[in-house]
């Protein structure tokens, strides 16, 4: 049989050499979170001359914004990042309403004249609607066309500068966000996974005890380090970002990882009953061999899933679907390597740290007289 408790070492050790790199990358600043986030408008488009992202950010800088990133895309467009542009008119007097003056008041004792009854103005003829065309046919793209630029607006401002330079533009798409709702949504999503984390934990402790709950936490902190570094690293090495979903596929991986630690932990709980005075560490052991074929088959559906939605589904959601990917095989490693090993080195530990108290105690000498 093989024996996975016994080396137990050599996974710890590996899971310090995926954590340790990531921690430091998010030190450094590599954690690059998105528009979510930070505030600001972000766009994508296409210029008629194709410049390059250092032309336009040059331009950009001439145009009065130095704090401007611009990368390429893919399919000859440019992201454009800037500090929030206003995207919006300011809101005024709804058109056709008019705004009645204020009246002076008389002075006692005079009459206001009367004013001529109104004249009744003539009906006016109903415009004709045009009527649809019955030749039109619908697009084919599915996705949906950016609303236009509305005219008078900074953002379109900026845009009728660029476009004088680079040529006419094809906008996929245009976002703002202001800091404020950024800072909101970054406090909520600590909130989310605190409070998250801490129901996990008290789950267990009340379904399995004490140990086991603070086994399988340990092992859910590291996934979501796992996760978090290689996001941390590719964001400095690569300039990846983080949305919004990223917070969802943390909670999912959280949940996913703890449900393949209830498998485990379950096993060896009846094991216990079932091998009555074996060792505990050969108690996990057993466990873990009689679980690893269901966890790796689950977790490879999964894996072939994520995998395929990741290569060929939509970049707006390659993120998420990254981030889950990459939080199943932590998830079914850690199951398996972390949290039942971390059980069985607590157990090992408690008890040899008992035989040792006991020994310590018969070599104590006795008191006179007894």
């Amino acid at each position: 049989m093989y024996d996975i408790v016994g080396r137990r070492n050599w996974y710890f050790a590996f899971s310090l050499l995926i954590t340790i790199p990531g921690l430091i990358f998010i030190i450094l600043g590599g954690l690059k979170p998105s528009i979510d986030y930070t505030g600001g408008t972000v766009w994508q488009v296409q210029y008629a001359s194709k410049p390059s992202a250092a032309a336009v950010h040059t331009a950009l800088v001439a145009l009065g914004h130095p704090e401007a990133t611009v990368r390429s895309v893919g399919g000859g467009f440019l992201e454009i990042r800037t500090r929030p542009i206003d995207l919006l008119l300011q809101p005024t007097a709804a058109p056709g309403v008019s705004q009645t003056p204020t009246p002076t008041p008389l002075p006692s004792g005079v009459t206001p004249a009367p004013s001529p009854s109104p004249t009744p103005s003539p009906t006016p003829s109903p415009t004709p609607t045009a009527a649809p065309s019955s030749s039109s046919s619908p697009t084919a793209s599915p996705s949906p066309t950016p609303q236009p630029v509305i005219p008078g607006t900074k953002f379109a401002d900026l845009e009728k500068q660029l476009v004088a330079r680079f040529g006419a533009a094809d906008e996929r798409s245009r976002t703002t966000v202001g800091p404020t709702v950024g800072s909101e949504l970054i406090r909520s999503s600590i909130i989310l996974i605190v409070i998250g984390e801490l129901f996990i934990l008290g789950y267990l402790w009340i379904r399995f005890g004490f140990r086991y709950g603070t086994a399988a936490i340990v092992a859910l902190l590291h996934d979501v380090v796992v996760v978090v570094g290689i996001f941390a690293m590719l964001g400095f090495f690569f300039g990846l970002e983080f949305d919004a979903l990223f917070v969802t596929a943390l909670l999912t991986i959280i949940g996913f990882s703890v449900h393949d630690t209830i498998v485990v932990f379950d096993r060896i709980r009846e094991n216990r009953v079932r091998h009555a005075g074996e060792p505990f560490g050969a108690i996990v052991n057993h466990s873990i061999l009689q679980t690893l074929g269901r966890s790796i088959n689950t977790s490879l559906t999964v894996v072939v899933t994520l995998t395929a939605l990741l290569l060929l589904g939509p970049a707006t959601i390659r993120t998420f679907t990254l981030a889950l990917l990459i939080g199943v095989i932590s998830g079914t490693y850690s199951s398996i390597f972390n949290a039942s090993q971390l059980l069985a080195a607590w157990y090992e530990w408690d008890a040899k740290r008992k035989a040792q108290a006991l020994a310590a105690a018969r070599k104590a000498p006795r008191p006179a007289g007894r």
